[in-house]
């Protein structure tokens, strides 16, 4: 008997599935390794903000947890694009991730037509990083007790009162714009190019009202600078338990600003839900969680595709604010 004439050969099918399976397993045994050299975290905000400070919390914890360096990187510049076009045209392995925020991905596109990329294409969400409140702050020189006071104040003179924002198009200015609609009033609004000079102005009483991070704007109510009427959330701040929402006076009204985390466009599902897992591993961690609190932040633990529908909700409730408001950067 030929002994190697009893060997089965494997079938044309399978052979030729051969070079697939090693693509797949390899694919696998790289999204289990990950991470093995430094990442690069790009925050498309300048240093010192919420984004960033939100970027070098997550960095830190993850080196920990990994062993491997997380190195924030801010690539600041045409109100977060530059940045994120360069998280867009990295490889897709894992070690370029960008923190995007509401402003860059759900805001952006729709104030912007000259975008040099597009929000749902061109980037792997992997995970909702967090959630932040806002303050309403109003000037000390009014005379309003509540937001049931100002909105009646508004209501007798359309466009008497003014309020302050970052810039035309940005989330405070769009925030506002919604609050306006739902609350039936007429608000004039006043686009500064940072909050330290708006804050200043509303303590003068030159403008009357900005919406401002709990972990900044809360600090100034308590210096007696300004007045906080109502957080914009649909909780109460632990930061500022006593400062009702803005959804108590005006029914339905919530908003929050969010920061993501996101890969270039082609990044492997093993590989997203890899990052995803160990995000999500250490913002449940009692330390996170509890910095996050500290920050006026919820963190959050949704799934690569649970940030994918988040996002498409979140940016066509601002596109359909912008489209029904006219409003365009460009």
């Amino acid at each position: 008997m030929n002994v190697a004439s009893e060997v089965r050969r494997p079938s044309p099918q399978i052979i030729l599935l051969l070079p697939l399976l090693a693509v797949l397993w390899s694919g696998l045994a790289h999204a289990e390794a990950w991470p093995t050299k430094p990442v690069k975290v790009i925050v498309p905000i300048s240093a010192g903000g919420a984004t960033d400070v939100l970027a070098r919390t997550m960095a830190q914890a993850l080196a920990q947890s990994t062993g491997q360096p997380f190195v924030v990187e801010n690539k600041t510049g045409a109100a977060g694009s530059i940045g994120s076009a360069e998280a867009a045209r990295a490889a897709p392995d894992g070690y370029t991730l960008l923190v995007g925020t509401t402003s860059t991905h759900s805001i952006a596109p729709h104030v912007s037509s000259n975008l040099p990329y597009d929000i749902f294409t061109d980037f792997t969400p992997i995970a909702l990083l967090a959630e932040t409140n806002n303050v309403l702050l109003m000037s000390p020189t009014l005379p309003f007790k509540s937001l049931a006071e100002l909105l009646a104040a508004a209501k007798a003179k359309p466009g008497s009162i003014y309020y302050a924002s970052s810039g035309i198009g940005s989330w405070g200015h769009l925030s506002f714009e919604l609050f306006a609609a739902q609350a039936g009033v007429t608000l004039t609004h006043v686009p500064y190019r940072g909050t330290s000079a708006a804050i200043a102005d509303i303590s003068q009483g030159n403008v009357q009202l900005a919406l401002d991070a709990v972990v900044s704007g809360v600090p100034l109510v308590k210096q007696g600078r300004v007045k906080g009427l109502a957080v914009s959330g649909p909780r109460r701040s632990a930061l500022a338990p006593e400062i009702p929402t803005m959804g108590e006076t005006v029914k339905g009204f919530s908003v929050q600003s969010w920061f993501g985390v996101y890969g270039p466009k082609g990044m492997s599902p093993e590989l997203t839900k890899r990052i995803n897992e160990e995000i999500v591993k250490v913002l449940n961690t009692p330390e996170m969680t509890a910095k996050f609190l500290s920050l006026g932040t919820e963190p959050s633990r949704l799934t690569p595709a649970e940030f994918a529908a988040y996002m498409k909700v979140d940016s066509a409730r601002w596109g359909k604010l912008i489209k029904e408001r006219n409003i365009k950067l460009d």
